[in-house]
């Protein structure tokens, strides 16, 4: 699918457009006759009742000039914000459909810029396009034919200029498009370094890096004005060549005309007429200027946004199906994020229980928050086989993988809303009861309780008026609420004192019933109490077992037990 094809929808407002634009030109080609018949036969002659009819019937062609540019417009508009609306849904929608791998080689950077400031230009350059594409071309070829009309032998001047014009346009454009590019691609990287700038302000200031950031910013607005400047400098080049070339045409056209008054071949009209056309296709050409740089940078824009449009959605290969024995099986996995020989994780092999809660503990950056990713289908096996219930995850599409899995994330993150919008943001049937529910297991209540409205307080953008233990559990809340019978805790107790941390797990375990929960920790003293502990170590499984097993045979293990208890 193609940005341009959702142009489809408004055929007839993309065909009318262009006509009431022709139909306003053409009026407007008729004017210097009229201005040339009251010179010629009206002021020549004295005859002020003809200049008057003649001055009426130029009202007359400016007021239905008027509305046939209006209406332009206004279908115009309607083609290019409904394309571009139906663009910016499309775009969405396939972002959405992308997978994890192919989101982290994009860049929600430039995901952003081709949402917004790309689609706006497109939305431009469609405007624009329907109204005077058509429109300046048919003024410079109609004023040319117009004036072969008036007077073939200085229409000549016409003949000469006109290609003259094309050459330079044509060549601005040709130079220029693969400029606006690099422009857009910069943009992507100013927006990166302002994004970064925003979310992390407190930490910047905090390590009192201000001064550093802004010199960074400065050298990327740098490289982007270079960019600019160089397309614009290219660009201004068209509007004084045009000038220059339309000039030295009135100046010839004059010059020929003159001659041929004294010699009584034409009228004085005649050659106002001329004239008038001669400054019709100036004008005409600046406009034709000023359009294709701004086609130039829709056309680098719409080739952008292609470019996500176009993107082969990754299909997911077929398992094959097998009795585990158990409810969760990982067999011989092994997962690299960029498809090389440096693995993440490598040959990870555990059985899990219904109903069993699972530890997973072990040094940053040594795979925990990988294998979950796994298991939730956010990513999938480089090598290696994944069972859930004796189906193989590849054979699970992503919406049956959602309705099985709640994932807790590594940084809570909360929406702007209430308190009950945040929690039931992953479940449209969540009644009262579940709600109350899942506020009481993830220790929620005494937040609500503190809050004057309730589960009806306003959170903020970012969850800015919640504290990092808060949003944790109101995340949890989030999760627990959708009764999935397997639930992915990564790492959701870091900002939780010891007592609130103890108090949920008990929690957890007096209402777990049939539910497989997987708890990510750095800390040993919340998985000791868990079924079963999964120890890792730079992407490898180097124990598997309870807390009184692994302290005994796993070394990682007792280090990090150790380093916890000191």
């Amino acid at each position: 699918m193609k940005s341009l094809s959702f142009l489809k929808k408004y055929k007839v407002q993309s065909i009318l457009a262009p006509l009431f634009k022709l139909l306003e030109a053409s009026f407007e080609l008729i004017v210097p006759l009229v201005v040339a018949d009251i010179i010629d036969n009206g002021i020549n002659s004295g005859d002020s009742t003809y200049i008057i009819v003649r001055c009426l019937i130029l009202v007359l062609l400016a007021v239905v000039g008027l509305v046939s540019a209006i209406t332009a417009q206004y279908f115009a508009a309607r083609a290019a914000i409904g394309a571009c609306t139906g663009l910016r849904s499309a775009l969405f929608s396939k972002i959405q459909r992308l997978s994890f791998k192919q989101l982290d080689g994009i860049g929600s950077s430039t995901l952003i810029t081709r949402m917004t400031s790309d689609v706006n230009q497109i939305q431009t350059g469609i405007n624009m396009f329907l109204r005077l594409l058509l429109r300046s071309p048919f003024i410079v070829i109609g004023a040319t034919i117009m004036a072969f009309y008036v007077d073939s032998t200085s229409a000549i001047v016409f003949a000469v200029v006109v290609p003259l014009l094309a050459i330079v346009v044509f060549a601005v454009m040709y130079l220029t498009i693969p400029r606006f590019k690099r422009v857009q691609n910069q943009l992507d990287r100013v927006l990166l370094r302002t994004k970064e700038n925003v979310k992390g302000v407190r930490v910047i200031r905090a390590f009192n890096q201000e001064e550093n950031e802004i010199n960074s910013l400065d050298e990327e607005n740098s490289r982007l004005l270079k960019f600019q400047q160089t397309a614009n400098i290219i660009s201004s080049v068209m509007n004084p060549a045009t000038f220059v070339i339309i000039n030295l045409g009135i100046i010839g056209l004059i010059y020929v005309g003159a001659i041929r008054v004294d010699a009584g071949v034409i009228s004085q009209g005649e050659v106002v007429a001329l004239y008038n056309y001669m400054s019709q296709i100036l004008v005409e050409l600046i406009k034709l200027a000023n359009l294709i740089i701004t086609e130039t940078k829709a056309i680098a824009c719409k080739n952008r946004v292609d470019a996500i449009l176009t993107m082969e959605e990754h299909k997911k290969p077929v398992g094959v199906d097998r009795e585990t024995g158990s409810y969760i099986t990982f067999d011989n996995v092994s997962l690299s994020y960029n498809d090389n020989d440096e693995y993440s994780l490598k040959n990870i092999s555990f059985d899990v229980k219904k109903g069993e809660t699972v530890g997973i503990i072990g040094g940053t950056g040594s795979g925990k928050t990988s294998l979950v990713s796994l298991l939730s289908g956010f990513y999938e096996a480089t090598k290696g086989d994944i069972f859930i219930d004796n189906k193989n995850i590849l054979n699970y599409t992503q919406d049956e993988l959602n309705e099985s899995v709640s994932v807790v994330m590594q940084k809570a993150t909360m929406f702007r809303g209430t308190i009950r919008d945040n929690i039931t943001f992953g479940s449209d049937v969540a009644k009262e009861k579940d709600i109350e529910n899942a506020v009481k297991i993830s220790q929620s209540q005494e937040i609500i309780d503190k809050k004057s409205k309730g589960l009806d307080e306003q959170v903020l953008e970012q969850g800015k008026n919640l504290s990092g233990g808060q949003k944790q559990r109101l995340s949890i809340a989030r999760a627990l609420v959708r009764k999935t019978p397997v639930l992915i805790l990564d790492d959701s107790f870091s900002a939780l004192d010891y007592k609130t941390d103890k108090m949920l797990r008990s929690a957890l375990e007096e209402n777990s019933k049939d539910r497989t929960t997987f708890i990510i920790s750095q800390r040993t003293s919340t998985v000791e109490h868990c079924d079963k502990i999964l120890v890792l170590n730079d992407g490898i499984l180097e124990g598997v077992g309870k807390h009184s097993e692994l302290i005994e045979n796993c070394e990682t293990y007792r280090e990090i037990y150790s380093s916890c208890n000191k």
